[in-house]
């Protein structure tokens, strides 16, 4: 279920999918159409799910103007782990039992060889491009440690989490978001 809790906030609390993915970037959009400057605040407590449904909110989330505030509250995991590590820098948070994995792809495919092969080669393709994804919203230096860590999965608390560079800050208490948050002219 997506919806805007108060103003400029969406509360996702699902599996990451094509119809949720649909909502949430119209919503994002909608939200930076009534004031392209103030802060979204996405609440995440996902399981993840669908690459190709995540990366719309992802590019979405980089798009638009509005800065977009991350705050896992429950679990983050695998696609959802990325979309709280892309929110804006210095604006990703998690609250103190959270849960954040990361992972690489997966899927399946069925068919000829040369069917397969070509799924094989995709989804090699897009763990390549998640791996990049995850560097640069990290900042860490070489894709090798990634790569390393979502072979399996990874599971990390918040602090965890935030010494690994998937948020900036493990929050107690809202009031500490908003000090965070810019203020108005």
């Amino acid at each position: 279920m997506v919806c805007k809790t108060y103003p400029m906030e969406l509360n996702r609390m699902a599996k990451v999918e094509d119809n949720m993915a649909s909502i949430i970037v119209a919503q994002l959009l909608f939200l930076e159409a009534e004031n392209p400057t103030e802060q979204i605040n996405l609440y995440i407590n996902s399981p993840g799910g669908s690459v190709t449904a995540g990366m719309a909110i992802y590019d979405t989330m980089q798009y638009i103007q509005s800065p977009v505030s991350t705050l896992c509250n429950g679990q983050a995991c695998s696609m959802a782990s990325l979309l709280l590590a892309a929110g804006e820098a210095g604006k990703r948070y998690a609250l103190p039992n959270s849960s954040i994995m990361m992972h690489q792809p997966s899927g399946g495919a069925a068919g000829q060889a040369s069917d397969i092969a070509i799924h094989a080669r995709e989804i090699l393709r897009v763990r390549e491009r998640l791996n990049r994804i995850y560097q640069k919203h990290t900042g860490i230096r070489d894709v090798e440690t990634i790569e390393k860590m979502v072979e399996r999965d990874y599971f990390m608390t918040a602090e965890e989490a935030m010494n690994f560079g998937l948020v900036d800050k493990v929050l107690e208490k809202r009031k500490e978001q908003k000090e965070a948050a810019p203020k108005k002219d």
